[in-house]
């Protein structure tokens, strides 16, 4: 007979790994409120009850209200900003910020402007119609009975 008991391992706590939910949750949460968005819409599509709860989740939990992206945003800055330890690199990397951000700055403009040509026009539509309108009604307002 072998009495030898048998080899009992260790007992190490298993490691905590977050549900598929809090993954999806995580996932979501980087990629920013565009992408709870589209899940809910998604949701929709698929089966509304499922858009439903996603919208009453993204309600309950604040994220519809929440500035992350503008905290991402800052948090995304500041690690560029960091010294690299290499100057040649650092020198490129903040010349390139510069030149982004300067692009950026056109770009916002252009887009102003366009926004501002596209009132414009959408104004002076406007007005022609009225004064055809005007001009339309006058005449028989005036004509011979």
């Amino acid at each position: 007979m072998n009495t030898a008991t048998p080899a009992v391992e260790p007992h190490h706590a298993p490691m905590h790994r977050p549900g598929w939910f809090a993954r999806s949750e995580a996932w979501l949460d980087e990629k920013g409120k565009g992408a709870w968005i589209a899940a809910m819409v998604l949701g929709f599509i698929l089966f509304w009850p499922i858009g439903l709860a996603l919208l009453a989740y993204m309600i309950w939990s604040k994220r519809m209200f929440s500035g992350s992206c503008a905290k991402r945003t800052r948090t995304h800055y500041r690690t560029a900003m960091k010294s690299s330890g290499n100057s040649a690199f650092d020198a490129y990397k903040a010349e390139t910020l510069r030149r982004l951000e300067d692009e950026q700055q056109t770009f916002e403009a252009f887009l102003e402007r366009l926004r501002e040509a596209k009132d414009k026009a959408e104004f002076d539509q406007f007005m022609e119609e009225r004064a055809k309108k005007a001009d339309n009604g006058d005449d028989e307002a005036t004509a011979p009975a």
